[in-house]
């Protein structure tokens, strides 16, 4: 389905248009947005503009009426999807520098939702390092019953409302709680706190088992957890060194997220920090045509403070070598084979970031393990199958319904 020829605009706005199933987006808004977008020339520009417009217009009150609360909150959530869809370009924008703001708008957006909700999700701040992570705990309802809880994990682009189109409704609809959280890279941690992404993810997804151990509303038998797009590698991780899991699912799986960027960005890199920077500021970035600036901005500010505050800027990092080292160390090859807990991993056709590791990962692991492969048949196909959330979360749940 093409909403716009530029791959990645077309991408993001699929991902918009299938949250429509859970409420987090709606399509007539959606569709109506890319025609303005084509109609203005489709570009970064055109579509913060056109998404944060469409975010500020459900945020504000109506002039003729006082919405109740389920209409503002359900306009919340789409907003928080808009925000984020805006966000997601800001970068390649005029206004690069408007990203915590836009940031915060999303946000504000969510936590209007999240108060809304019935019962509203239990917040909190659970200690990490010197900065806490923010976790909003969904429930069904307000009892004390032990119930099994999945542990919902974002990617390097994902916003929270993410995390409900792709997993908060399967769960309280099945009677389990979820979790939602900012690890580092994500979030408050990157867009607020600065903090990047860590290697070592089970030091993330520990406290988080922690603080839900306290809780007289999980089992802690059945603890589960999921992880989205580049968190099909975290989750993995995590599950090697975590015991209490009970079972994990990556969506894709990924072993080694370096492999994701272009060959020609890869072999920038090289042994000493002095001879890769050498090549990157000499003879790459005064080369870079304008798209593919933005995009390498984007994609490596989770993994570097100083190149998120130079994108801020309209400017290209100069260090190159400290982000893509840290990009390289989320590598779990090496670690697949410690994993004991049940594994389902997801692989999709036309697969654009990691093709071919979902199957790697696989083949790798010797626990229990399940692989299913979702379609350009089914609606499913391309990363995390953006037209059809709702058939992902039915095939991850009954999935873990089943090994729990």
């Amino acid at each position: 389905m093409t909403l716009f020829k530029d791959p990645g605009l077309n991408f993001n706005g699929l991902l918009a248009l299938g949250a429509s199933g859970t409420g987090s987006g709606e399509v007539g808004e959606v569709l109506t947005a890319v025609n303005a977008i084509n109609k203005a020339g489709p570009s970064a520009q055109s579509y913060v503009e056109t998404f944060r417009k469409l975010g500020d217009q459900l945020m504000a009150a109506p002039r003729d009426s006082d919405p109740d609360e389920q209409t503002r909150r359900w306009r919340a959530l789409r907003a928080a999807q808009y925000y984020g869809q805006a966000l997601f370009f800001v970068l390649g924008s005029d206004t690069p520098g408007d990203e915590e703001k836009l940031y915060k708008s999303g946000r504000d957006a969510w936590d209007t939702f999240c108060k809304l909700c019935d019962p509203p999700p239990v917040t909190a701040g659970v200690p990490y390092g010197d900065t806490p992570l923010p976790v909003w705990f969904f429930r069904p309802d307000g009892s004390t019953a032990r119930r099994p809880t999945v542990i919902l994990t974002n990617g390097s682009d994902g916003q929270n409302v993410d995390m409900w189109t792709y997993g908060v409704p399967a769960a309280l609809n099945r009677g389990w709680n979820a979790l939602v959280y900012d690890g580092p890279g994500q979030g408050q941690l990157l867009f607020v706190d600065r903090v990047t992404f860590t290697p070592t993810w089970e030091k993330v997804v520990g406290p988080l088992i922690d603080w839900l151990s306290q809780r007289q509303d999980v089992d802690t038998g059945k603890i589960a957890i999921t992880g989205l797009s580049m968190a099909g590698n975290l989750v993995p991780r995590a599950a090697a060194f975590e015991p209490r899991l009970a079972a994990a699912v990556a969506m894709p799986g990924c072993v080694e997220p370096w492999r994701g960027f272009p060959p020609e960005v890869r072999e920038i890199l090289r042994p000493s920090r002095q001879g890769t920077n050498a090549i990157w500021n000499k003879d790459v970035v005064p080369d870079l045509p304008a798209s593919d600036a933005a995009t390498l901005r984007k994609r490596f500010e989770p993994f570097s403070v100083p190149a998120m505050l130079a994108a801020r800027q309209n400017k290209m990092f100069t260090d190159f070598y400290t982000p893509a080292r840290a990009i390289e160390a989320l590598t779990v090859t090496d670690v697949v084979g410690r994993i004991k807990v049940p594994v389902l991993v997801l692989d999709y056709e036309g697969e654009q970031f990691y093709p071919g590791q979902a199957r790697e990962l696989y083949d790798k692991l010797t626990s229990p393990k399940d692989y299913v492969r979702l379609t350009a048949a089914e609606g499913a196909q391309l990363h995390c199958s953006p037209m059809a959330p709702q058939l992902h979360c039915e095939v991850v749940f009954d999935w873990l319904q089943e090994t729990l």
